[in-house]
């Protein structure tokens, strides 16, 4: 509780200690802190269908994560290791992509035609 407690309101925090439990929801951060990854690893974890969002939220929408799900989630070895290796996987990928436009340099319509 202590993680989650970090960057919550005073009122928040006060509240769930009294409940003596976490939320039933979890943002993007919060659910980030729980898997002790950064919260821009998460939509990578969503895309490889490892985190599914409560709801069907918009693609640019607010997305929040069954708290009870995740507790569970991370009992399991080996979904702890597919999102480790999906996390290294999707940077490794970024980096790549970052390294080639480096090299060949930004492409620009003028330049193909």
């Amino acid at each position: 509780m202590l993680l989650l407690t970090t960057m919550m309101r005073d009122d928040q925090h006060q509240f769930l200690t009294l409940l003596g439990q976490w939320p039933a929801r979890l943002t993007a951060e919060q659910a980030a802190w729980v898997l002790n990854c950064q919260p821009h690893d998460i939509p990578a974890l969503v895309a490889a269908k490892l985190l599914k969002p409560l709801g069907n939220p918009p693609a640019n929408g607010i997305k929040y994560f069954a708290t009870a799900d995740l507790l569970e989630q991370i009992k399991d070895r080996n979904w702890l290791v597919r999102v480790s290796a999906t996390i290294y996987q999707h940077w490794q990928k970024k980096n790549a992509r970052q390294k080639t436009l480096v090299v060949n340099g930004p492409t620009s319509l003028a330049a193909v035609a």
